[in-house]
């Protein structure tokens, strides 16, 4: 850290909040001087058309403008001018006290990597937060993202929290809307932070107008980006469901009609496990294709060392090989099949024992193209950064 920087940055994105960012700034200062360190004030001007600018200017705010709309692009251009050895985000609405930053501070040098408030576990001010976003929205949305990536935060959307600049680096955040909230969250759970959580108050916002987050529109940015950072429950978990439960349909009724109770289940189910088992295929080459990329672009979304190990062992070569296989199987058990059907006169199809057969032989022919090519273009994903998928001693 060059000589004479401060050791903390508290980042308030704005958005015509001339109202409310004296009342931020003076916290902020009145939180560095009650923690003992030297510290600035960022405000990121987001296209505001008041005066904000003017106020946090007078302020002795460093402004910093951000000309790409939206939360989490005015955070992150914050983040990058911020000069402190950890920095504290919160909202210029008075919704947060920035003075309680000494107890932030205090988790910082205990040693966590990132300090999260927590408003649910805290106190909510009457009118501060709508009943939705209390009951439904939050402890649904930090549920999720507990669930798909078991990090132990209860409200993992609270607007203030705190990370060192050695975290921030490792997170590589990338996202510009209300998601940013989610995305700090998730990086820092997969790349090993050391994570902690305070109760702090939300207060009522004082700025007399709508706030600019939009629930349905904003919660849906937030369950998309989570959806999207777990490939194993968005493609693998129902590609396996839908390949279990098609094949498990073309298996049982191979030998011939299955009747259960009052109801017979026969080719035409078949037809639907066939459709099923390609689905399945198909939603775990996604699932696999994302793995790649998230892994060669650094998403984070996976982890690195498990997901190269796992493709160290498995090559383009053993896809081709796997895909021909199954490929040379269904070709020939169809050509079998056309071969029977010409001898036999080329007639109507019924649902005999004949075509029960050529399904099978279909579902594995079509299901061998999709492995064949699918494995080119999982092996194709690496080549953008010069280095094959698997790579993983250059990956580093």
């Amino acid at each position: 850290m060059a000589a004479g920087a401060p050791v903390v940055s508290v980042v308030m994105p704005c958005l015509n909040e001339e109202k409310t960012l004296p009342a931020c700034i003076v916290a902020a200062r009145r939180g560095i001087a009650a923690a003992g360190i030297t510290g600035e004030v960022i405000v990121v001007d987001n296209g505001s058309t008041d005066r904000s600018v003017a106020v946090a200017e007078a302020q002795g705010a460093r402004v910093v403008r951000c000309d790409r709309r939206g939360y989490g692009n005015a955070l992150r251009a914050g983040f990058a001018a911020a000069h402190g050895r950890f920095i504290l985000m919160g909202d210029a609405d008075e919704s947060y006290d920035f003075a309680e930053l000494p107890r932030f501070w205090k988790e910082i040098e205990a040693g966590h990597d990132l300090v999260m408030g927590s408003r649910l576990e805290g106190r909510i001010e009457p009118g501060a937060m709508p009943w939705l976003h209390r009951y439904v929205g939050n402890p649904a949305l930090s549920g999720i993202l507990r669930l798909l990536f078991r990090v132990p935060v209860s409200d993992a959307h609270c607007g203030m929290r705190a990370f060192t600049k050695e975290a921030l680096a490792r997170m590589d955040l990338r996202t510009g809307g209300m998601e940013l909230a989610s995305e700090i969250v998730i990086k820092a759970g997969g790349a090993g932070l050391r994570i902690g959580e305070i109760p702090v108050t939300l207060h009522k916002d004082a700025r007399g107008r709508p706030p600019h987050l939009r629930s349905f529109r904003d919660g849906w940015r937030h369950l998309r980006y989570m959806l999207m950072m777990a490939p194993n429950w968005l493609f693998f978990l129902p590609g396996l469901l839908s390949l279990g439960t098609g094949g498990l349909l073309i298996g049982a009724l191979l030998p011939g009609p299955l009747r259960v109770g009052a109801v017979t289940f026969d080719v035409h189910t078949m037809l639907l496990g066939m459709a099923l088992a390609l689905l399945g295929v198909y939603l775990l080459l996604l699932g696999c294709f994302v793995k790649a990329f998230s892994y060669t672009e650094r998403l984070g979304a996976t982890s690195a060392a498990g997901f190269a190990s796992a493709l160290r062992r498995v090559k383009l070569e053993h896809g081709l090989v796997a895909g021909g296989a199954m490929v040379a199987v269904g070709l020939t058990g169809d050509l079998w099949f056309l071969a029977g059907w010409i001898a036999e006169g080329a007639g109507r199809l019924d649902a005999g024992a004949t075509l029960r057969p050529a399904i099978l032989y279909t579902t594995l022919l079509v299901a061998g193209l999709q492995v064949f090519f699918g494995a080119f273009f999982l092996s194709m994903l690496g080549i953008s950064r010069g280095d094959y998928v698997g790579d993983y001693t250059t990956q580093e």
